[in-house]
């Protein structure tokens, strides 16, 4: 099957299929650039929406990725942004394999498919000027021999006349021979140029354009096989990202298997949690014993000598009495309600309001947030306060990196002056000293408020406070003689007295109706490891060696109670004694 002998005469149909073929070509690059083109635009809208959906840094939303389903959902964003750059390498790889490819392809072609067609014209116009040659020498001999007939009649004529000289029949004789001559030599001429036209005729239709048509044939089949070419390598774009497109799939599908809905539980539990116990009942008080007593007994006075009020407030601690009553050791008495004797201390005396009170309850409704979480639960503001303590002592490592970066170059310095002037490092090495000092101070203040509230001290004194930072020079006395803000175990806020500098609003006789707690009873006993200078508020020196009293053990935060005699009592750590607990004492816990 060859076009050359089989599309002998179909020269100008297969000039137009061919035209044809590349406008085919043309048109199925168009639809490749399109493609790329969509996949861009798909690709750009899949990063378009995974970054909406993105949690802003340093705001609520990202506090919100703690969650299991936030971070899978966060997962999925990831995943969606990396399937959309397999779109991109689609369309990168389409452009790259398939696009500029074929534009390449299609000049060529059409250079080549110009070169053949050319040649084909230029045999048809070669076997045309030999059929008009031949034309031209046939019509010639045709005129010569008739001229050579009419001059042959023409000399018979002559000669059969007795009427015609013989010098004019003589001529006319001449004249057919020339005749005659002129006619052999034209059909001799014919007879060549026929001969001619015949061998161009059969290299024309037998060679020439065969050879050509083939050509023309094997440019149109190297077209098709490249464009099926083309449509395979269409596909394995698709298919070599199918892999990648896969793993961004199970990769969403391993983050929603993660989710855990009991860890969320407890981050909702970590988040909320105040750290107060919950109320317990309240205590039924008897209105009617006013009504069984006479006029002098609602007196304060003569109401001291009776009872004790010992009202309880939903705490379940032995020692810790809300808001300012304390233990009563005397026997029992017949109660008076407590709300008849609180209401009649309020309206005997005045309220003494704490400035740090109001200043911190003018900032919280203004929105500003204390330094040290103190508008926060118990829980919350340990969280707040162990984040805050790891940020310092990321920032104190961070510095302590670049102090030791500046000391190692000054090194090099003094080795080797010439690279540059020890002492320009200074005053750097020197601003970051100092900012290192800083951080730690601010990191002990942290620590500080964090041991109090995770209970490892009890509650500082102002002494403390100002070792701790807390209090600048400028703070005014009257402030520091407030009182320190406490939690209450409902959940409000109340003010509890500093064991230092306490505002008097209490009577004398308002003050004898409350004694101080029992001493607690030694539990065993301890030995001191190591020697410890305690020198925060609640903490007591020990020398190593020394024997003391256990009074209270370890209650997991590191610290054990010791007292020493009836005045010196206070916490020690723990891994600083070796304790000996007497197992039958009251409170000791019996170890098997």
């Amino acid at each position: 099957m060859s076009w050359g002998t089989e599309l002998w005469d179909q020269f100008d149909n297969l000039e137009k299929h061919t035209q044809w073929g590349i406008d085919i070509l043309e048109k199925y690059i168009k639809f490749v650039k399109e493609r790329t083109e969509i996949e861009l635009s798909y690709a750009k809208q899949l990063r378009n929406l995974s970054k909406k959906y993105q949690p802003k840094k340093n705001s609520k939303e990202e506090e919100e990725y703690r969650y299991t389903a936030c971070k899978a959902f966060l997962s999925t964003l990831n995943e969606t942004n990396d399937y959309a750059g397999q779109h991109e390498v689609i369309s990168e790889n389409l452009t790259a394999q398939i696009i500029a490819g074929l534009a390449r392809y299609v000049q060529e072609l059409k250079q080549e498919r110009k070169s053949h067609f050319h040649d084909g014209r230029k045999a048809q116009q070669h076997i045309e000027t030999c059929w008009k040659q031949l034309e031209s020498s046939k019509r010639r001999f045709e005129r010569d021999c008739k001229e050579a007939d009419r001059a042959q009649q023409y000399f018979e004529k002559m000669d059969a006349d007795i009427n015609v000289t013989k010098a004019d029949v003589e001529k006319a004789r001449q004249q057919a021979q020339m005749r005659h001559q002129m006619a052999e030599d034209s059909k001799a001429d014919y007879s060549s140029i026929l001969q001619k036209f015949n061998h161009e005729q059969r290299e024309y239709y037998h060679t020439h354009i065969p050879n050509i048509f083939q050509k023309i044939q094997e440019m149109e089949e190297r077209r098709v096989v490249r464009i099926g070419e083309s449509m395979k390598t269409y596909a394995e774009v698709d298919r070599q990202v199918i892999p990648i497109v896969g793993k961004c799939l199970d990769g969403i599908v391993k983050a929603a298997e993660s989710i855990d809905e009991k860890n969320d539980s407890q981050l909702v539990i970590e988040a909320y949690k105040s750290g107060f116990e919950p109320p317990g009942d309240i205590e039924f008080e008897d209105y009617t014993q006013p009504m069984k007593r006479t006029v002098s007994d609602n007196s304060l006075s003569n109401s001291r000598g009776e009872g004790k009020a010992e009202p309880k407030f939903g705490g379940k601690s032995k020692g810790k009495l809300w808001p300012f009553i304390k233990k009563n050791k005397s026997p029992k008495q017949p109660k008076e309600p407590l709300s008849h004797r609180f209401n009649e201390f309020m309206t005997s005396k005045p309220k003494i309001h704490c400035f740090r009170s109001l200043k911190r309850g003018l900032s919280l409704k203004l929105g500003a947030t204390p330094e040290d979480f103190s508008n926060l639960p118990p829980e919350q503001r340990r969280k707040k306060l162990q984040q805050k303590v790891d940020e310092l002592n990321k920032e104190i490592q961070k510095e302590m990196d670049q102090r030791d970066a500046i000391t190692k170059m000054k090194d090099v310095y003094l080795k080797n002056p010439q690279m540059g002037d020890p002492a320009s490092l200074d005053h750097k090495l020197t601003e970051v000293s100092q900012n290192i000092e800083k951080l730690r101070l601010e990191a002990q203040k942290f620590e500080a408020w964090l041991a109090e509230v995770e209970g490892r001290l009890p509650a500082r004194s102002d002494q403390a406070r100002r070792q701790s930072g807390l209090y600048d020079a400028q703070t005014a006395p009257t402030v520091n003689n407030c009182a320190q803000a406490r939690e209450s175990p409902d959940g409000s806020y109340t003010e509890e007295q500093s064991q230092e500098n306490e505002v008097k609003v209490l009577t004398a006789d308002f003050d004898d109706e409350f004694d101080d707690e029992e001493p607690l009873p030694a539990i065993g006993t301890c030995k001191a490891l190591y020697t410890f200078d305690g020198q925060n508020e609640g903490t007591i020196s020990v020398v190593e060696g020394e024997t003391l009293y256990v009074i209270e053990e370890d209650k997991g935060d590191g610290w054990t109670r010791i007292r020493r005699n009836e005045d010196e009592e206070g916490y020690v750590p723990t891994s600083y004694v070796e304790v000996y607990l007497d197992k039958n004492a009251k409170g000791a816990k019996t170890y098997i």
